[in-house]
């Protein structure tokens, strides 16, 4: 009887997804797929919740076949990282039409994302002491018990790490290893290498211009391959975020996420906060808030639904250039740099919040000056290797938590509302990178302020 209903179960998924086969075929605006996915996994791992249970059989044998569309599509997301990051940081190089202002854009991008960080994370720590989380106790069950042990595991890779040596862990020693991600710092590794062969590639064009036009073009043309793998991926996304809300709602304890619901709302409040001080930013930049907000939505949408810093790369870089009017150059440096640099939300507001509830069980008064100026250094230090696509806020956690001598089992205590705070961090990252972009071509004066102040220069996002 258990097979038959787990069998029926999984019928209703599959035809649920030729719904949204059928969405895709009457060209259904693509924002609008992913928000009925969003809608309809919600409900529909509601149910499975309601009616079974979260330990019932027929829930974890549904799951598991679910999960092929959810995991297979967070895999794909996964496969395009290192393409996307490489050749975007080249392709930021080809496409720069001033050699004389690459310090400027890197440095300015690279200050405008460590800045926000460091400013995420005071208001991860005011929001934790606003809403009185400092020495907070989260409930711990068997799925926390689980996730603890194997994050003590995880810990012993970073722990006996100092900030010295997590920074020299940036620097790649075999780039092939690193391009395959085997490191939980890869992603910053190529980040690097790809800069030196955009150096590199300057060089050749002065001496060589023949050689590098040849190289130029053929880095065009692999971007281009790039993003059609890219558009093939993206089309995916209402069936990943179907079968991925239903795997949260269903596997998911109530109580303990009722439990943490005070954990959430601070999260939230938090990430907020920090989109309102990107606005600050923009109107520093003589740049209208609520034109950015209107035009960024799409990407910024895809970001909060398919949790992928990474995943929302193309779209960042399109956005940027054709709705913001960014320069090339600049939109491909704040949106690869973005991805493994100063994540706001993951890197910033996550690991300050986790550390300022965990620190008076260790001793450590949280309203001291100290404290917070330890905190905030420490967070905006480890915001380097960030890595786009899942993980990247455990892997941040766990470094500033080691770094300052507190517990690490609160990351598996609030495993229960990690998918509903990492939706809204993932949307901040983004963000995040974007004002990067803005800040810095408008600092650089190629911020085209004809594109970014029409209204009819919106990204549609059709996959």
């Amino acid at each position: 009887m258990t097979t038959l209903i787990t069998v029926l179960v999984v019928l209703v998924f599959a035809a649920l997804l030729y719904v949204f086969y059928r969405m895709q075929k009457r060209h259904t605006k693509f924002s609008t797929r992913v928000f009925t996915a969003l809608g309809v996994g919600i409900v529909f791992g509601g149910l499975l919740q309601l009616i079974f249970g979260v330990e019932d059989k027929v829930v974890t044998q549904s799951i598991e076949w679910i999960r092929i569309v959810g995991q297979g599509y967070v895999s794909f997301l996964q496969m395009l990282v290192m393409p996307l990051v490489f050749i975007s940081i080249i392709g930021a190089f080809t496409k720069m039409k001033v050699s004389e202002k690459l310090g400027k854009i890197s440095a300015t991008v690279l200050t405008s994302l460590l800045g926000t960080t460091a400013i995420a994370a005071l208001i991860g720590i005011g929001s934790t002491m606003l809403f009185g989380l400092q020495g907070a106790k989260f409930t711990q069950g068997a799925a926390e018990t689980a996730r603890i042990s194997e994050l003590a595991t995880r810990q012993e890779t970073v722990e006996n790490l100092s900030i010295p040596q997590q920074i020299l862990s940036f620097i790649p020693k075999n780039v092939f290893a690193d391009l395959a991600g085997s490191r939980a710092t890869s992603t910053i590794g190529v980040v690097i290498f790809a800069a030196f062969v955009g150096i590199a590639y300057l060089g050749v064009k002065r001496k060589a211009p023949k050689e590098a036009a040849f190289f130029s073009d053929l880095v065009d043309s692999l971007y281009k391959i790039i993003m059609r793998i890219v558009t093939l991926v993206l089309r995916l996304t209402p069936y990943g975020v179907f079968a991925l809300m239903t795997n949260v709602l269903a596997t998911s304890d109530f109580a303990a996420i009722v439990n943490l619901g005070k954990f959430v709302v601070a999260s939230y409040v938090a990430l907020l906060a920090v989109l309102i001080v990107h606005s600050l930013i923009l109107i520093g930049a003589k740049v209208n808030p609520i034109n950015y907000f209107k035009k960024a939505f799409p990407v910024l949408s895809f970001a909060f639904t398919s949790r992928s810093s990474a995943g929302a790369l193309p779209l960042n870089i399109e956005t940027q250039t054709k709705a913001l009017g960014v320069d090339d150059a600049t939109a491909n440096f704040s949106a690869s740099f973005g991805l493994s640099i100063g994540q706001n939300g993951c890197a910033g507001v996550y690991p300050a919040m986790l550390a300022t509830i965990v620190a008076p069980a260790a001793g450590v008064n949280v309203f001291s000056l100290e404290f917070i100026l330890m905190l905030v250094a420490i967070v905006t230090i480890s915001s380097f290797g960030v890595a786009g696509v899942g993980g990247g806020a455990t892997f941040a956690s766990l470094i500033v938590l080691g770094a300052m001598n507190l517990p690490v089992a609160i990351v598996g205590l609030v495993i229960s509302v990690e998918p509903l705070i990492d939706m809204a961090r993932t949307a901040v990252n983004v963000s995040g990178s974007m004002v990067a972009g803005i800040v810095t071509s408008a600092r650089i004066k190629d911020l085209d302020r004809d594109v970014i102040n029409d209204d009819s220069k919106v990204i549609d996002v059709n996959a």
